[in-house]
């Protein structure tokens, strides 16, 4: 039984995140390093991996976390045959937001008492997305919907990622949603396998290419593999278009997160659109 207090509050001295990504690090790493933030990256579990960001949007930036946070998880999602998972908190308010490819994020709030603030639905769509038990964890993820008086925004989180150790999140031990941002940092730094994610160095860029990891020859720097041809061209332009609304909203509402986000897909669409002309037959 746990010993932590019930009332402790969802964020303790900041707010602070994570981000869950269902992939191997050497394959997150990458496209993490466009977001520009200074993250620690280590494995949670045999399939998934966590991004602990040094946080600077919302402790020094003044932007609110939640924010920042969804665009950034879309903008690892698009492209990826992987899904990203946000788990963010402040003294007011906690939840998450799942990114997965092109589709629209989905996520779900709780106040910082514990008081669901979202809408049950979103509940049953991130199940769906996750591939979870239609049945046994939709049951657990609606009873994080219902009022409980014993529970705080902070324990609605650690609910969810109990449901989610059945897909196999295994974060670990002291990497704890709740936990200030440089105590998660700690946490990280103290693990073997972590390793720094920082923007790459000027020139740093076109060294990498989509095949670097695997032994294939260099090209232009991509956050996700990437193959020539018609079908990725067209991936490409579909990414170029839908940056432009994305950064235009992120502008009108000054959300870093969101220009991020835009920016990513409109950089990684043009690169993918001429690395397809480049290698048509690839």
């Amino acid at each position: 039984m746990s010993t932590e207090p019930a009332r402790t509050g969802p964020a303790g001295a900041a707010p602070g995140a994570l981000l869950l990504c269902r992939a191997a690090p050497e394959s997150v790493a990458p496209a993490a390093r466009l977001l520009r933030e200074r993250m620690l990256l280590t494995r949670a579990g045999d399939d998934w991996c966590a991004l602990v960001p040094e946080g600077k949007p919302w402790l020094h930036g003044g932007e609110p976390v939640d924010q920042v946070l969804t665009g950034w998880a879309a903008a690892l999602a698009v492209g990826a045959s992987w899904p990203v998972l946000a788990l963010w908190w402040d003294a007011d308010h906690a939840g998450f937001t799942l990114a997965s490819g092109f589709r629209r994020p989905v996520g779900y709030v709780w106040l910082a008492n514990g008081t669901p603030a979202g809408e049950d639905e979103a509940m049953r769509t991130f199940a769906a997305r996750l591939g979870l038990d239609p049945v046994l964890d939709v049951q657990s993820l609606d009873e994080l919907t219902k009022p409980d008086a014993e529970a705080d925004a902070r324990a609605r989180l650690h609910g969810l990622l109990a449901v989610l150790t059945r897909a196999g999140v295994s974060l670990p031990a002291g990497l704890t949603p709740g936990e200030p941002p440089e105590r998660l940092r700690e946490t990280a730094l103290g693990r073997p396998d972590a390793r720094a994610v920082e923007w790459p160095a000027p020139g740093e860029a076109l060294r990498t290419g989509p095949g670097a990891a695997a032994g294939g020859r260099p090209g232009p720097y991509l956050p996700w593999p990437w193959t020539g041809g018609p079908q990725a061209r067209t991936l490409a332009l579909a990414q170029m278009a839908a940056g432009i609304p994305v950064t235009a909203w992120g502008l009108r509402r000054r959300s870093g997160g969101w220009i991020t986000a835009g920016a990513l897909l409109l950089a990684h669409g043009a690169l993918g659109f001429f690395y397809g002309l480049a290698h048509p037959l690839d």
